[in-house]
């Protein structure tokens, strides 16, 4: 008997993954590569002359590792894979310490929809198959702005209901200093999956989901940037020596089953996120 595809490891997430071709948008200071091809995500990004996320050839070419990319359907892990909708168990293929992480979209090639000198979108049609039943379609934009970066990201349920969170990750090189205040956290388990009821803030370093809805920054060799989107829940991972990634999502981890949201047919969740950057660190 053939293997059922849904209870197979579909993508190692710490495979390597090259960029494809880059497509460059540019405005004033700011310069951004998007690698369509490579989950869709931002390769890089540069302002004033300095790269600020760990690129694909920073020696770390891991699918989850480097870059800024969309996570959709989902964020973060996925508990075994596996959640209840409707009455219904669904099991997702695994795909990092057997458990299903960060959604579909940051491993297969998006295809871009326009493209021009400070803008560009983007767009993905989900499956509907063993890696995820419900179909669905994802898109994003992508626009440069003086000191600006405006990502957009936005999926639409199908002709059936699904579950749908929203983010992105950010492989930021590492600050000089993380401003960051969040008002309560999620505990992990053991397996390192955020569970309820939230707690007060421990002090890193962290690799965990947090609800802040104050001044998110980084300050890095005089310039800092700030961080802001339409959602409180920010995942901060903090813990390597050479990055630190500070995630916008619209979920917990594990959402499908600690804080669901079901999209109805035709429905569209949609997540906004700005860097914006400023001369000195402060």
């Amino acid at each position: 008997m053939a293997a059922d595809p849904r209870h197979a490891a579909w993508d190692d997430a710490l495979a390597p993954m090259p960029a494809g071709p880059l497509h460059w948008l540019r405005a004033g200071r700011l310069e951004v590569a998007l690698a369509p091809e490579a989950g869709g995500r931002i390769a890089q990004i540069r302002h004033d002359g300095m790269d600020w996320l760990i690129g694909p050839d920073d020696g770390w070419p891991a699918t989850i590792a480097w870059g800024c990319y969309p996570m959709v359907p989902w964020v973060g892990r996925i508990r075994a894979g596996r959640f209840d909708l409707d009455g219904r168990t669904h099991a997702l293929p695994v795909n990092f310490g057997g458990h299903a992480i960060h959604g579909i979209g940051f491993s297969r090639p998006w295809r871009i929809d326009t493209l021009e000198t400070d803008h560009a979108t983007l767009s993905l049609a989900l499956p509907r198959d063993g890696y995820w039943p419900f179909g669905g379609t994802t898109t994003q934009s992508v626009r440069v702005a003086g000191d600006r970066l405006h990502l957009d990201l936005a999926v639409q349920a199908d002709d059936q209901a699904m579950p749908a969170v929203l983010g992105w990750h950010p492989w930021f090189r590492k600050p000089d200093r993380l401003i960051f205040a969040p008002s309560a956290m999620y505990p992990r388990d053991s397996e390192g999956i955020a569970t309820l009821p939230c707690v007060v803030p421990v002090a890193g370093p962290w690799d965990d989901c947090f609800v802040a809805e104050g001044e998110i920054a980084l300050a890095r060799d005089g310039q800092r940037l700030d961080l802001r989107a339409d959602t409180d829940h920010w995942v901060v991972y903090d813990a390597a020596a050479h990055t630190t990634c500070v995630e916008p999502q619209t979920g917990p981890p594990d959402a499908f089953s600690l804080a669901p949201r079901v999209l109805q047919p035709g429905q569209q969740h949609r997540l906004s996120f700005e860097l914006a950057w400023r001369t000195g660190g402060e």
